[in-house]
């Protein structure tokens, strides 16, 4: 079968013919439809995630969309190594498998199923959201951060405040404030203690780095003496780690904490999925990407990661 092959560590992803997967008695066989390069999918193939295998060679590719061999529409998630979700079938654990609602389209199943998992999981699983409070989300112009201000809008924020470098892109989101990172620190920090000032509940941050450092400080220094402000930690757009003070911890309510795979158990995981996918219509969780055959693979890796591309098969 054709499949988007990995090779050796640090290789871009090569089209070719991969090994028929044959689906153990706890397993299912997927036709992939489609399959999203997320930049989960470009950290694992790179072998710079966390949760990579470093087995080779491996099929690029962690979740996707297809059909099962009764027909059945499925999302499916993290398939066996070294089958991957970037060829043309592949094999994954019955409960790895979760149906399609009726109407799904599977492309745009494909594209907003990681994105809106990573907040909705961040705010139902670790922060424990509750409807009423305000939710500052760090990193609010990417992919994942755009449907984070839908998904903590549908869930009934009080306030939802975005941050992001792209002020076109802040203004074109349905935030009820908008931060700009830009260059002039200080006007940076006056921003985050007039944010932290009014209240902050949660902080969902894609980008760490520089912008997570000066949240801390200026949510340790502003925020309601006593009251915690749940700090989750999702991505690191921005850089893999920050200096963080001790005094940031001692001198307010602070709680920090990460969200994603091994964070959160992966059943919880798929049922945060399954939500996305119920509320993608009322919430209007979608995203525009270009759609690609997997035969591009190799000149698709070479492009921007902003720049949102669904692999699509067996059409």
């Amino acid at each position: 079968m054709k499949a988007a092959i990995v090779d050796q560590a640090g290789q871009t992803p090569a089209y070719g013919e991969f090994t028929e997967p044959i689906a153990a008695a706890s397993e299912r066989l997927v036709s992939v439809r489609a399959a999203a390069l997320s930049p989960l999918a470009r950290m694992r193939a790179s072998g710079r995630h966390y949760s990579s295998s470093g087995t080779f060679p491996f099929v690029a590719g962690v979740d996707g969309t297809g059909t099962l061999e009764d027909g059945t529409p499925v999302y499916f998630l993290l398939p066996r190594a070294p089958f991957g979700a970037m060829d043309e079938r592949t094999v994954a654990a019955a409960d790895h498998c979760l149906p399609l609602p009726a109407g799904l389209d599977p492309v745009r199943a494909a594209t907003i199923a990681n994105p809106g998992m990573s907040s909705w999981a961040a705010l139902t699983e670790r922060a424990r959201f509750r409807a009423g409070e305000s939710v500052l989300i760090n990193g609010a112009t990417g992919a994942s951060g755009q449907l984070a201000v839908r998904i903590a809008r549908h869930m009934g924020a009080r306030k939802v405040i975005a941050t992001g470098r792209n002020r076109a892109a802040l203004d074109a989101l349905e935030a009820d404030m908008a931060i700009a990172l830009d260059d002039n620190d200080a006007a940076l920090d006056h921003a985050f203690h007039a944010a932290f000032a009014q209240g902050v509940d949660v902080v969902l941050d894609y980008l760490w780095g520089p912008s997570a450092e000066r949240l801390l400080a200026a949510g340790a220094k502003a925020g309601p003496e006593g009251i915690p402000i749940r700090f989750v930690q999702i991505g690191t757009s921005s850089g893999a780690d920050i200096a963080l003070p001790g005094a940031v911890l001692r001198s307010s309510a602070i709680e920090l904490m990460g969200s994603g795979i091994g964070s959160v158990a992966l059943p919880r995981l798929m049922a945060a999925i399954g939500s996305v996918f119920a509320a993608a219509a009322s919430a209007r969780l979608d995203l525009p990407a270009t759609a690609l055959s997997l035969s591009e693979v190799t000149q698709a890796w070479q492009q921007p990661p902003a720049d949102r591309i669904v692999f699509t098969l067996n059409v």
